[in-house]
């Protein structure tokens, strides 16, 4: 009775927190660009005003100064952020890393600073927030390791509730010593939080616990990749059957079912995300899956492009549709808007923002025409506007 209760809950808690995005569709957004901080072009996390009828984007400015908030997540009641700083030393700690709660203004778009916590491991590079809005999770890459940290009343972050620390190493001397945790997702039941980790060449699974904030490793543990991947985010399907995670080194995709009773992973495909005859180097980094379900994007920098792909349905495995120019160097992070009509690329490199116009029938996309100039954007996020 106790899991059907709480299954209960999170599917109202679910259907409760999508109605800001349904009653904000065709309307206004605040969109949320984070930043690297390290070369002085930026410094921190920027607001704009998106209109989802159009795809026209208007800056409003810094909104929070921060040390290279490199990836950021926002709670499901759409009121605080939270935001990892990636950097190896804080407040005088060696090879530790924070993690800033920030309360959003939805009128202004203003950030207001709650707390700062340590994520207890080096070089965080990626957050999120499970679906009851009573955790935060952490992936820490150099530390190879990842936490649990309790969310307040208020917003703002409290203890600790969980640490894991992953060991092991894979084929590649260089790039795979050691673990590198680079991404942490709740499943769609919140039962379960899945890590892709770039050194090991596998994706984790952990057994997790709103209530104690508790991450458990799961039977089976984890699911393997091709050796020398180097696994990286990972996006699951909106129907909760399949799963994607996008090799950063290898430069593909991978496809997954997923028996959510079980918690296990199996593979049914690998993709590449790169035309055969590129032959420089690539490193894949962002991959999302259309709201729809029909359709997997992934980024690739190096042939600096969004790689589309079409999802089957029947069998979750994909179909390559095209590649589109970034028009930039390093597209580190995408983001679809709520709507699923637009896309924008940010390139690290080149210090711009890209939108595109997503066919909803193909895929395809097409840029709008407008480019927006930042010091390298790395993390877009949207939150509805009042």
């Amino acid at each position: 009775m106790r899991k059907i209760r709480d299954s209960f809950i999170v599917c109202l808690l679910a259907l409760a927190l999508a109605a800001p995005a349904v009653l904000a569709a065709g309307g206004e957004y605040l969109m949320y660009v984070g930043t690297y901080t390290n070369a002085g072009k930026s410094q921190g996390i920027y607001a704009y005003r998106f209109q989802s009828s159009t795809g026209q984007i208007t800056p409003i400015g810094l909104v929070a100064e921060l040390p290279s908030p490199s990836f950021f997540t926002i709670h499901p009641n759409q009121r605080w952020l939270y935001a990892i700083s990636e950097i190896t030393r804080w407040e005088g700690q060696n090879n530790i890393g924070p993690v800033s709660a920030y309360a959003i203004d939805r009128q202004s778009g203003k950030l207001t600073l709650l707390n700062r916590v340590s994520a207890r491991g080096s070089l965080p590079c990626f957050v999120s927030v499970d679906a009851t809005g009573g955790n935060v999770l952490v992936a820490n890459y150099i530390g190879g390791n990842i936490a649990s940290i309790r969310i307040n009343a208020d917003g703002s972050l409290g203890e600790s509730t969980a640490f894991v620390q992953h060991t092991g190493s894979s084929v590649d001397p260089r790039r795979q010593r050691k673990p590198f945790a680079h991404s942490i997702n709740l499943s769609p039941d919140n039962r379960f939080a899945i890590v892709a980790d770039l050194g090991l060449d596998k994706v984790l699974v952990y057994r997790f616990d709103a209530k104690k904030g508790s991450l458990e490793p799961n039977d089976p543990p984890s699911v393997s990749v091709k050796p020398g991947s180097g696994p990286r985010h990972f996006a699951f399907h909106p129907s909760g059957k399949y799963g994607y995670v996008i090799n950063e080194m290898g430069s593909s995709i991978t496809a997954f079912s997923w028996d959510k009773a079980r918690g296990a992973f199996k593979e049914l495909q690998t993709i590449s995300t790169i035309p055969e005859d590129f032959k420089k180097e690539n490193n894949c980094a962002e991959v999302q899956v259309h709201p729809s379900g029909r359709f997997v994007y992934g980024s690739n920098r190096g042939h600096d492009s969004i790689a589309v792909f079409a999802v089957d349905p029947a069998r979750g495995t994909l179909t390559a549709v095209e590649r589109v120019s970034t028009q930039g160097v390093m597209p580190r992070n995408f983001r679809i808007d709520p709507t699923g009509n637009f896309m924008v690329a940010g390139n690290q490199r080149t210090d711009n923002m890209i939108v595109y116009r997503i066919d909803r029938k193909t895929g395809r996309l097409t840029p709008t025409g407008q480019m927006l100039e930042l010091g390298a954007p790395v993390c877009i996020k949207f939150v509805p506007s009042r």
